[in-house]
Parts: C-alpha cells; sequence; structure tokens
C-alpha cells in the first residue's frame, strides 16, 4: 500500500496550568510558537514538518503511557542544558540495551515523560 501525503504532524498534550507550563517548553526545551489559540498554543518542534500542542484541560494527576520524544545526536548536551536551567531529570544519560538508544527522560509540570534520545542503530531512519 502506497502512504497517502502527510505534511506536518502535531501531538496534543493537555495541561490544567498553562501558565505553569508554557515556562517549560519555551524557556527549558526553547520550543517556538507556531501559534497560539488562547486555550491551546502550538509550538515547533522541527522545522515546519513537526509541532506539539499544550492545550488548556482536566489531566489526570499524573498522565500515564505517554512518551513525547525528541531524537537528537547531542543528547548530553541537551541533559547538560535541561539541568542547568534546575530541572532534576529522570535519571542522566544512559544506554538502554533492550531498544538500542541513549536517552534520558524528565517530567514536564504536569508529569508528561519527556524523552531526549539518539538512536545507537545506524539503520535507524534509512527509509
Amino acid at each position: 500500500m502506497t502512504m497517502l501525503p502527510i505534511s506536518q504532524q502535531i501531538t496534543f498534550l493537555y495541561t490544567q496550568d498553562m501558565a505553569k507550563t508554557v515556562p517549560f517548553y519555551e524557556d527549558v526545551l526553547g520550543l517556538s510558537l507556531a501559534l497560539d489559540q488562547g486555550g491551546c498554543r502550538i509550538y515547533r518542534v522541527l522545522g515546519s514538518s513537526a509541532y506539539l500542542g499544550i492545550c488548556q484541560r482536566p489531566t489526570p494527576k499524573t498522565p500515564d503511557g505517554v512518551i513525547f520524544t525528541f531524537v537528537t545526536h547531542d543528547v548530553d548536551a541537551w541533559y547538560a542544558h535541561i539541568t542547568s536551567k534546575g530541572i532534576v531529570c529522570e535519571h542522566a544519560p544512559r544506554i538502554n540495551s533492550e531498544y538500542g538508544i541513549y536517552h534520558f527522560f524528565v517530567r514536564d509540570p504536569n508529569g508528561y515523560l519527556i524523552e531526549v534520545q539518539r538512536f545507537l542503530d545506524d539503520n535507524w531512519d534509512r527509509g
């Protein structure tokens, strides 16, 4: 089957406290705002193709089952940057041999897991 065209991707996460959440995504992660819809703010993650939307909505106490992942070659630089902002990560960068990645996790103010990782497999995204 041929894949139908997709030009952009947005992942939406919910927050009960936009004022607490915005500084994490803008100041800590450095994402730029693409569109402010009032109750939702959409951030550029990768140029003009991948976005993250944060929407003011009722949320569970601790979100479960969602991991938002940034793939980068410089996991250590991201770890240094995030911790320099006073944010405590779940763990320091380390190898996860089960998945063949080098990564760490940090939680946003809503409890969502944000993962920063590098694939160790040279076949990643050879398309």
